[in-house]
Order: structure tokens, then C-alpha cells, then sequence
């Protein structure tokens, strides 16, 4: 009697794995060619995200640097929420994936381990709807470029298929974040208005140069500078970026407490 053969998989002998992986690709890449605007990729890039895994939304965030970051794209206002709060207490899933280099599964953000993580933030989130949110994060060699972040309005961790999907998800969006801009850059004029992508460097820079501007109006480091222009933010309901904005119109000016500590309120003023 001849030996068993082994079972041929579907889709012309592709072992399961690289169907997967191929097909994440392939929604994905359906997604950027359906955004006729060049503008629209990235939208169209966490929308495809969430069509691919059992979630209610996705952001992809790009760091700039040390407690810089921005969002790149959000399938939803909720998602895009998440990341600018994260981004603005300095705190949360995506902070920690970042820092680690490693996939932060918050499993459930109103009870348990996860809230005592991240106090500010789960708070915060579960007032927006969201009970779970799983960070990825991009890069190659170790080096974290951004975050994929993922939530749920209800708590609960990622199957082993669908945490193995994330990660194919990841790595696409990694070789997309990577790749797009490149394309961009080669096929479109020189007089074109600016790309997300421009437009995403000049939130960065914006916010480094406030970060420059506090510096000298507290005679201080550039991190505490950055803890500053959070804290205004979140005190206030708006982002770092709308807040550093306002530093560079010089309407908002820090000044430090007459004892000399810097955790006294700014003023707002057309000073120098």
C-alpha cells in the first residue's frame, strides 16, 4: 500500500501561512488602489484593517522621535481619539509596544491588570466606548517606526489566528509606511500641494519647536518641556499638536511658578 500523501492545501499547494499572509496583502493593497486620492491611502489602509480582524477600529501612528508621534491614520473618530489621548498623557498600550519594541495586548482596560498600567489612559478610553486595544509595533530590525493600534468596545484578548493576522497586518503596514512615501515622492510634480506625508512631518516639527520655545520660557529640558505642553493639553481637552500651535502664534506662554518650579499654569498672551 503506498504511503498517505499529504494533504494538498487550498489555493494551488500555498501552505496556510503564506495564504494568509497573501491575502492580507492583497486586501490591502485592493484598499490603496481603490483611494484615488493619494491623500486617501492611508484612511483606506486602517479601514481595510479592521475588515480584516475581528475589531472596531485602527490608527497607525508614526514616532518622530522620544515622546514624539503623530497619527498617520485612523479608520474611525474613535481611533483616532485613542492616539492622540496617548500621545498627549504620554501614556498607554502604544507608549509601552514603542518603548518595548514588543506587541502590548490590553485585554481588558476596565478591570485588572491593564487600567493599573495605564490609570489615565484606560480611564479615558473606557469613557470613550473602548474596553480593549492591542498595539503592534512597525519597524524592521527591532527598530519601532510607529504603532498599529487595534480596539474593541468589548474586552477580551485576540485568538491565536487572529493575533497571527495582526502581526501579517503589521508587517504589511510596515512595508506600505515604508514604501508609499517613496512612490509619492518619484511620481508626483513638484508643484503639487503637499502630501500626508509632508503634512505629517510639519505636525512634528511644529511640536519640536514649541518643545524649543518652552525650553527658554522655563529654563528647562526638553522633556519636561513636553510634559507641559501634554499636561496644558489634556487639562484643556486638545491635542499636543493644536497646543504647540498655539506656542508658536505665541497666544500661550509658560512661565515658571515664582518659587522657581514649573508646575504653574500657562498664560495666555501675545508676549515674546
Amino acid at each position: 500500500m503506498p504511503p498517505e500523501q499529504p494533504e494538498q492545501s487550498a489555493g494551488g499547494g500555498m501552505p496556510p501561512e503564506a495564504r494568509g499572509r497573501s491575502r492580507v496583502g492583497e486586501v490591502l493593497a485592493a484598499a490603496a488602489r481603490e483611494a484615488v486620492d493619494p491623500q486617501r491611502i492611508p484612511d483606506a489602509l486602517c479601514a481595510a484593517c479592521v475588515r480584516l480582524l475581528p475589531v472596531n477600529g485602527a490608527s497607525v501612528s508614526i514616532s518622530g522621535g522620544r515622546g514624539v508621534q503623530m497619527t498617520w491614520c485612523a479608520s474611525d473618530r474613535i481611533a483616532a481619539r485613542l492616539a492622540e489621548l496617548q500621545y498627549t498623557v504620554g501614556d498607554g498600550p502604544c507608549q509601552t509596544a514603542l518603548d518595548q519594541g514588543a506587541p502590548v495586548l490590553a485585554a481588558d482596560l476596565t478591570a485588572g491588570r491593564d487600567p493599573r498600567r495605564w490609570p489615565i489612559f484606560a480611564h479615558e478610553a473606557v469613557a470613550l466606548g473602548v474596553s480593549a486595544v492591542f498595539s503592534l509595533p512597525l519597524g524592521v530590525s527591532g527598530a519601532a517606526i510607529g504603532t498599529l493600534d487595534l480596539y474593541c468596545d468589548r474586552a477580551g484578548g485576540l485568538s491565536e489566528p487572529d493575533l497571527r493576522t495582526a502581526l501579517w497586518v503589521r508587517d504589511a503596514v510596515t512595508y506600505a509606511l515604508m514604501s508609499i512615501q517613496q512612490r509619492l515622492t518619484e511620481e508626483a510634480p513638484e508643484d503639487e500641494v503637499a502630501s500626508w506625508v509632508e503634512a505629517s512631518q510639519a505636525d512634528h516639527t511644529e511640536v519640536y519647536q514649541a518643545v524649543g520655545m518652552v525650553m527658554v520660557q522655563l529654563d528647562t529640558d526638553p522633556e519636561q518641556a513636553l510634559d507641559r505642553l501634554r499636561a496644558r493639553a489634556f487639562a484643556e481637552g486638545r491635542t499636543v499638536s493644536q497646543v504647540a500651535r498655539e506656542v508658536l502664534a505665541r497666544r500661550l506662554r509658560f512661565e515658571p511658578e515664582p518659587d522657581g518650579h514649573h508646575d504653574g499654569q500657562g498664560r495666555d498672551g501675545d508676549r515674546s
